[in-house]
């Protein structure tokens, strides 16, 4: 009876834990920093993935203009600005990222079609956005390249990442992100991309947002 007793209370409370990820740890992951009309409202790139099985909008305020803010998010990139995120855990896999502490000049050109790597060049798996729609100091779309099903027959994730800066007054910015991402909905892709992505880009993508707010205020103090 006690052992019966024991699964059973193991079971409750194992239930009311996913219950309780599911109803309120996720959606705050999924919309961290956003307003309800920003997590609902539509932004430039979302017509690149069309009905995405993963999106989360993250956003910050940042009490600096948006020409101050735009900079670094233009330079972001590996073998660039870096991601703002947590270098060393980044780098445990190789991924070779330096967050940069300055505005570089050559990093603030961004053209449709270009090239924002997340990884090595030389990486097995070439991971990689493409420039799909750049309008500064406002706008960046970020999309996949190639072919969706080559992605899926290689367990990636077809993405678009949309970065929006908008005029809050007062010399304030509000920053928001937006992953979209579709995959192939296995057991194994629903683990790995959307399960397993969640809680991952919730942290990487919260430490790059502050991060960005981080510089662009500070960069802002000491002007």
């Amino acid at each position: 009876m006690r052992v019966r007793t024991l699964r059973a209370a193991g079971a409750l409370a194992g239930g009311a834990a996913l219950a309780g990820y599911a109803t309120v740890i996720r959606p705050w992951m999924l919309g961290w920093g956003a307003t309800d009309e920003e997590v609902r409202g539509a932004l430039p790139g979302d017509d690149v993935i069309k009905q995405p099985r993963y999106q989360a909008t993250h956003a910050v305020t940042v009490h600096a203009p948006i020409a101050d803010v735009w900079p670094w998010l233009v330079q972001i990139g590996q073998g660039r600005g870096g991601l703002y995120s947590y270098d060393r855990l980044e780098n445990l896999f190789g991924l070779g990222f330096h967050s940069a502490d300055r505005i570089v000049p050559e990093l603030q050109h961004l053209g449709i079609g270009d090239q924002v790597w997340m990884v090595p060049r030389d990486a097995s798996v070439p991971m990689y956005f493409q420039v799909l729609d750049v309008k500064p100091p406002t706008v960046l779309v970020l999309g996949p390249h190639g072919d969706p099903a080559e992605a899926y027959e290689q367990g990636l994730p077809w993405s678009s990442w949309t970065f929006v800066l908008r005029d809050r007054g007062d010399a304030t910015t509000r920053l928001i992100a937006r992953l979209r991402a579709d995959f192939k909905p296995t057991a194994a892709g629903l683990l790995v991309n959307k399960y397993g992505l969640e809680p991952v880009h919730f942290l990487m993508e919260r430490k790059m947002l502050l991060g960005i707010r981080q510089r662009a205020e500070l960069a802002g103090a000491s002007a």
